[in-house]
């Protein structure tokens, strides 16, 4: 009978060290594929939003974003609170309660020479994030109602406020991750693009949980298809949008 000595490949050890090693040829995961589809969803859904909120006749297309927007911040309130430990909103609390000690310590440590940024910048960014998460319920809210026809022309004005309000928080959050990706010499930016950051050492998020965003993204399609067919004339038509580019909207 001949027997099968086991190789070096067989063995699970090496196997484990294989894995990690192609992982880390690929970089650090460091957010799932969830995350990844609800920040770009939610950046899509307000651009249009925002370049279709004058006028009447893209005004379908218009509501059909911003409930969009506000059903992705569903998600991730509830992804936050039940989701993996990496996406919990309490690791975004935590980074403002440790910014909010950092600032109050801030002029001890510039009195000594000695200052750790990296607090600051967390503290930035957690605040931007959060900002953008809350700027969401009022901005929803009041579009509704203007919707609905409920309250005059000072609702209009408040939900105007709150959509360049937005504008503004995003405009800013990019420009936080354009100046601390100069500022590090890394591309802030990439992890919400492959999920990943360049770099030895273990992965962060151990599953990318891909089953979650496709449902994710097909529960987005299938609200819009419905929207499109509630619609007498459709969300967008050829016609709308070539008026409403040439600046007619009437």
């Amino acid at each position: 009978m001949n027997i099968t000595a086991p190789t070096t490949a067989d063995h699970p050890a090496t196997a484990s060290r294989a894995a990690n090693a192609k992982a880390s040829s690929n970089g650090r995961r460091v957010t799932d594929a969830p995350t990844r589809v609800y920040h770009w969803l939610l950046a899509l859904s307000f651009l249009g939003a925002y370049l279709t909120g004058d006028g009447e006749r893209l005004r379908a297309l218009h509501v059909t974003l911003g409930y969009t927007m506000a059903g992705l911040i569903l998600f991730r309130l509830l992804y936050g609170l039940f989701g993996p430990r990496q996406v919990r909103l309490s690791v975004l609390r935590n980074k403002l309660t440790l910014g909010l000690a950092w600032l109050r310590g801030l002029p001890a440590s510039l009195a000594r020479g000695q200052v750790n940024w990296q607090p600051g910048q967390n503290l930035l960014m957690a605040l931007a994030i959060t900002l953008l998460l809350l700027c969401v319920l009022p901005l929803t809210l009041s579009g509704y109602a203007i919707y609905h026809e409920w309250g005059g022309e000072w609702l209009e004005e408040l939900h105007e406020f709150f959509g360049n309000g937005y504008l503004m928080l995003v405009l800013a959050h990019l420009g936080l991750l354009l100046g601390i990706s100069l500022w590090r010499r890394k591309n802030q930016a990439l992890p919400m693009l492959t999920g990943r950051l360049p770099g030895k050492g273990p992965d962060l998020v151990r599953r990318n949980q891909g089953w979650l965003a496709i449902l994710l993204l097909l529960a987005v399609l299938g609200y819009w298809r419905w929207e499109w067919q509630q619609a007498p004339n459709g969300l967008l038509s050829t016609q709308a949008l070539q008026q409403v580019l040439a600046g007619d909207d009437d």
